[in-house]
């Protein structure tokens, strides 16, 4: 019932800057915790943000801790993630996931919806 829709992933430069942005659909976005994960060509699914349904709430993944920052605006459906400092190991496909229930986690099999995924390429 839920469709995401990732948008944002590009070319950048190490060093740089990315904000990505997810689409939710209208209606349904405030009773889910949102999440972002990111899954590099190889390897497994990985977490690396999550947000409440209010958004008083976050988590990070030690490898983005201090240089990513999630955020989500009830009103306009959509879930964001401001990456800065970018490294080439943050390369990957990041996608937008929702999870039924109050918290968030950091299992991606705790999530019921899932988005098809953004493009981030970081270049030395």
């Amino acid at each position: 019932q839920v469709q995401l829709v990732e948008s944002g992933g590009r070319l950048v430069q190490a060093g740089g800057s990315l904000r990505l942005s997810c689409a939710a659909s209208r209606g349904t976005f405030s009773s889910y915790a949102m999440g972002w994960f990111r899954q590099a060509p190889g390897k497994e699914r990985e977490f690396v943000s999550g947000i409440n349904q209010s958004g008083l709430s976050t988590a990070y993944a030690d490898s983005v801790k201090g240089r990513f920052s999630i955020s989500r605006d009830n009103a306009k459906n959509t879930v964001f993630l401001q990456m800065d400092s970018l490294k080439p190991e943050d390369t990957a496909v990041y996608y937008c996931a929702a999870k039924r229930g109050v918290v968030v986690t950091r299992n991606p099999k705790n999530y019921d919806y899932w988005g098809q995924g953004t493009q981030v390429t970081v270049s030395s």
